[in-house]
Protein backbone atom coordinates (compact mmCIF):
# COMPACT_ATOMS: atom_id res chain seq x y z
CA UNK A 1 0.00 0.00 0.00
CA UNK A 2 1.47 3.17 -1.01
CA UNK A 3 0.44 6.58 0.90
CA UNK A 4 -0.19 9.36 -0.83
CA UNK A 5 -0.79 12.63 1.53
CA UNK A 6 -2.76 15.50 1.07
CA UNK A 7 0.05 17.71 1.80
CA UNK A 8 2.12 15.88 -1.74
CA UNK A 9 -0.47 17.19 -4.08
CA UNK A 10 0.08 19.37 -6.58
CA UNK A 11 -1.37 22.67 -6.36
CA UNK A 12 -3.05 24.87 -9.79
CA UNK A 13 -5.92 26.28 -10.79
CA UNK A 14 -5.86 30.47 -10.64
CA UNK A 15 -6.42 31.77 -6.98
CA UNK A 16 -6.84 35.08 -8.66
CA UNK A 17 -9.69 33.89 -10.62
CA UNK A 18 -11.45 31.95 -7.78
CA UNK A 19 -10.25 28.22 -8.93
CA UNK A 20 -7.76 26.39 -6.70
CA UNK A 21 -6.32 22.82 -7.43
CA UNK A 22 -4.91 20.00 -5.96
CA UNK A 23 -3.48 17.06 -8.33
CA UNK A 24 -2.65 13.93 -6.85
CA UNK A 25 -1.25 12.97 -10.54
CA UNK A 26 1.13 14.60 -12.50
CA UNK A 27 -0.62 17.18 -14.03
CA UNK A 28 -0.03 20.15 -16.42
CA UNK A 29 3.08 22.01 -15.22
CA UNK A 30 3.71 19.76 -12.67
CA UNK A 31 5.57 16.81 -14.30
CA UNK A 32 6.49 13.62 -12.59
CA UNK A 33 6.93 10.53 -14.61
CA UNK A 34 6.90 8.47 -11.66
CA UNK A 35 3.38 9.33 -10.63
CA UNK A 36 1.38 9.42 -14.30
CA UNK A 37 -1.42 6.41 -13.04
CA UNK A 38 -2.65 4.07 -10.98
CA UNK A 39 -4.48 1.28 -12.75
CA UNK A 40 -7.17 3.07 -14.51
CA UNK A 41 -7.07 6.06 -13.09
CA UNK A 42 -4.76 9.52 -14.44
CA UNK A 43 -6.05 12.00 -12.48
CA UNK A 44 -7.81 13.05 -9.24
CA UNK A 45 -8.11 16.52 -8.44
CA UNK A 46 -9.48 18.33 -5.58
CA UNK A 47 -11.49 21.80 -7.53
CA UNK A 48 -12.62 24.48 -4.93
CA UNK A 49 -14.42 27.19 -7.13
CA UNK A 50 -15.73 30.83 -5.40
CA UNK A 51 -19.08 31.54 -6.48
CA UNK A 52 -19.41 32.77 -9.79
CA UNK A 53 -16.26 31.06 -10.98
CA UNK A 54 -15.78 28.30 -13.11
CA UNK A 55 -13.70 26.51 -16.21
CA UNK A 56 -14.60 28.21 -19.40
CA UNK A 57 -15.23 25.52 -22.33
CA UNK A 58 -12.48 23.27 -22.90
CA UNK A 59 -11.61 19.59 -24.78
CA UNK A 60 -11.26 16.12 -23.60
CA UNK A 61 -10.90 13.07 -25.28
CA UNK A 62 -9.57 9.48 -24.51
CA UNK A 63 -10.97 9.78 -20.80
CA UNK A 64 -13.94 9.02 -18.95
CA UNK A 65 -14.11 12.31 -16.24
CA UNK A 66 -16.18 11.28 -12.88
CA UNK A 67 -17.26 14.38 -10.86
CA UNK A 68 -18.15 13.58 -6.91
CA UNK A 69 -19.44 17.10 -5.38
CA UNK A 70 -17.94 17.72 -1.78
CA UNK A 71 -20.38 20.78 -1.18
CA UNK A 72 -22.32 23.50 -3.37
CA UNK A 73 -23.42 22.85 -6.70
CA UNK A 74 -21.84 22.25 -10.10
CA UNK A 75 -23.31 23.15 -13.44
CA UNK A 76 -22.28 21.72 -16.25
CA UNK A 77 -22.45 22.30 -19.63
CA UNK A 78 -21.57 19.88 -22.82
CA UNK A 79 -21.14 19.65 -26.66
CA UNK A 80 -23.64 16.83 -26.66
CA UNK A 81 -26.13 19.31 -25.35
CA UNK A 82 -26.43 17.98 -21.52
CA UNK A 83 -26.99 21.09 -19.39
CA UNK A 84 -27.41 19.85 -15.51
CA UNK A 85 -26.38 20.21 -11.88
CA UNK A 86 -24.78 17.80 -9.85
CA UNK A 87 -24.84 17.98 -6.20
CA UNK A 88 -23.68 16.71 -2.74
CA UNK A 89 -24.48 12.86 -3.34
CA UNK A 90 -24.42 12.70 -7.40
CA UNK A 91 -22.22 10.75 -9.48
CA UNK A 92 -21.18 12.25 -12.79
CA UNK A 93 -19.66 10.73 -15.53
CA UNK A 94 -18.69 12.28 -19.23
CA UNK A 95 -17.19 10.09 -21.62
CA UNK A 96 -15.16 12.14 -23.87
CA UNK A 97 -14.53 9.35 -25.97
CA UNK A 98 -13.50 10.67 -29.94
CA UNK A 99 -13.73 13.91 -28.19
CA UNK A 100 -16.08 16.42 -25.92
CA UNK A 101 -15.96 19.93 -24.63
CA UNK A 102 -17.40 21.22 -21.82
CA UNK A 103 -18.09 23.92 -19.23
CA UNK A 104 -17.74 23.66 -15.60
CA UNK A 105 -19.09 26.34 -12.92
CA UNK A 106 -20.49 27.52 -9.60
CA UNK A 107 -23.14 29.63 -10.39
CA UNK A 108 -24.54 29.53 -7.19
CA UNK A 109 -23.99 31.83 -3.97
CA UNK A 110 -21.92 29.92 -1.96
CA UNK A 111 -18.49 28.43 -2.34
CA UNK A 112 -18.36 25.12 -4.49
CA UNK A 113 -16.34 21.98 -3.72
CA UNK A 114 -15.63 19.03 -5.84
CA UNK A 115 -13.32 15.69 -6.54
CA UNK A 116 -12.98 15.19 -10.25
CA UNK A 117 -11.90 11.63 -11.14
CA UNK A 118 -10.02 10.93 -14.64
CA UNK A 119 -9.86 7.13 -16.03
CA UNK A 120 -7.97 5.84 -18.88
CA UNK A 121 -10.76 3.65 -20.96
CA UNK A 122 -9.52 0.46 -22.73
CA UNK A 123 -10.54 1.12 -25.79
CA UNK A 124 -9.70 4.92 -27.27
CA UNK A 125 -12.05 6.65 -29.08
CA UNK A 126 -15.74 6.13 -29.83
CA UNK A 127 -18.85 8.13 -29.39
CA UNK A 128 -19.38 10.77 -26.54
CA UNK A 129 -21.64 10.04 -23.66
CA UNK A 130 -23.74 11.38 -20.40
CA UNK A 131 -24.67 10.27 -17.05
CA UNK A 132 -25.85 11.18 -14.08
CA UNK A 133 -27.04 9.37 -11.22
CA UNK A 134 -28.47 11.24 -8.05
CA UNK A 135 -28.06 10.34 -4.76
CA UNK A 136 -26.06 7.36 -5.11
CA UNK A 137 -26.31 4.71 -1.80
CA UNK A 138 -23.18 3.16 -0.33
CA UNK A 139 -24.62 -0.19 -1.17
CA UNK A 140 -24.96 0.29 -4.66
CA UNK A 141 -21.41 0.94 -6.61
CA UNK A 142 -20.92 2.91 -9.61
CA UNK A 143 -19.89 0.91 -12.86
CA UNK A 144 -17.38 2.52 -15.49
CA UNK A 145 -16.91 -0.61 -17.72
CA UNK A 146 -15.29 1.17 -20.42
CA UNK A 147 -12.28 1.55 -17.78
CA UNK A 148 -13.15 -1.55 -16.15
CA UNK A 149 -13.63 0.29 -13.09
CA UNK A 150 -15.94 -0.05 -10.18
CA UNK A 151 -16.35 3.42 -7.72
CA UNK A 152 -17.64 2.56 -4.30
CA UNK A 153 -19.01 5.47 -1.83
CA UNK A 154 -18.55 4.83 1.53
CA UNK A 155 -20.12 7.46 4.28
CA UNK A 156 -19.02 5.82 7.69
CA UNK A 157 -19.90 7.33 11.33
CA UNK A 158 -17.17 7.26 14.20
CA UNK A 159 -16.06 3.59 14.89
CA UNK A 160 -18.20 2.34 11.70
CA UNK A 161 -15.66 -0.62 10.02
CA UNK A 162 -16.43 -1.04 5.83
CA UNK A 163 -14.49 -3.53 3.53
CA UNK A 164 -12.60 -2.72 1.22
CA UNK A 165 -12.90 -4.13 -2.29
CA UNK A 166 -10.85 -7.16 -3.45
CA UNK A 167 -8.78 -6.25 -6.49
CA UNK A 168 -5.78 -5.86 -8.54
CA UNK A 169 -5.25 -2.37 -8.08
CA UNK A 170 -7.79 -0.26 -5.55
CA UNK A 171 -7.27 3.51 -5.62
CA UNK A 172 -8.80 4.78 -1.95
CA UNK A 173 -9.41 8.62 -1.23
CA UNK A 174 -10.66 10.10 2.14
CA UNK A 175 -13.33 13.19 1.17
CA UNK A 176 -13.62 13.85 4.59
CA UNK A 177 -13.13 12.90 7.99
CA UNK A 178 -10.20 10.16 9.33
CA UNK A 179 -9.94 6.65 8.64
CA UNK A 180 -7.43 3.88 9.83
CA UNK A 181 -6.88 1.75 6.50
CA UNK A 182 -4.04 -1.25 7.26
CA UNK A 183 -2.08 0.39 10.13
CA UNK A 184 -2.36 3.89 8.30
CA UNK A 185 -4.12 6.99 9.81
CA UNK A 186 -5.28 8.77 6.77
CA UNK A 187 -7.16 12.35 6.42
CA UNK A 188 -9.03 14.54 4.44
CA UNK A 189 -6.89 14.35 0.97
CA UNK A 190 -4.74 11.53 1.59
CA UNK A 191 -5.25 8.85 -0.90
CA UNK A 192 -3.59 4.74 -0.76
CA UNK A 193 -3.09 2.83 -3.74
CA UNK A 194 -3.23 -0.67 -3.27
CA UNK A 195 -1.99 -3.19 -5.68
CA UNK A 196 -3.50 -6.66 -4.58
CA UNK A 197 -5.80 -5.45 -2.27
CA UNK A 198 -7.45 -8.22 -0.31
CA UNK A 199 -9.34 -8.74 2.83
CA UNK A 200 -8.42 -5.52 3.92
CA UNK A 201 -11.14 -3.03 6.08
CA UNK A 202 -11.44 0.91 6.60
CA UNK A 203 -12.25 1.78 9.99
CA UNK A 204 -13.79 5.51 10.25
CA UNK A 205 -12.20 7.24 13.20
CA UNK A 206 -14.24 10.06 12.82
CA UNK A 207 -17.10 10.68 10.35
CA UNK A 208 -15.89 9.94 7.52
CA UNK A 209 -16.26 9.61 3.34
CA UNK A 210 -14.51 7.61 1.16
CA UNK A 211 -14.35 7.31 -2.40
CA UNK A 212 -12.80 3.62 -3.41
CA UNK A 213 -11.98 2.56 -6.93
CA UNK A 214 -11.39 -1.16 -7.65
CA UNK A 215 -9.54 -2.06 -10.66
CA UNK A 216 -8.39 -5.11 -12.72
Amino acid sequence: MDVRRAAGRYPGGDPAAGIESLHAFSFGPHYDPDNLRFGAVIACNEERLAPGAGFDEHPHSHTEIVTWVVEGELTHRDSTGHETTVRPGDVQRLSAAAGVRHVERNDADTPLTFVQMWLAPRTPGGTPSYEIVHGIADSTPYAVPEAAAMLHVRRLGAGERTAVPDGRYVYAHVVRGEVRLDGERLGPGDAARITDAKNLDAVAVTQAELLLWEMV
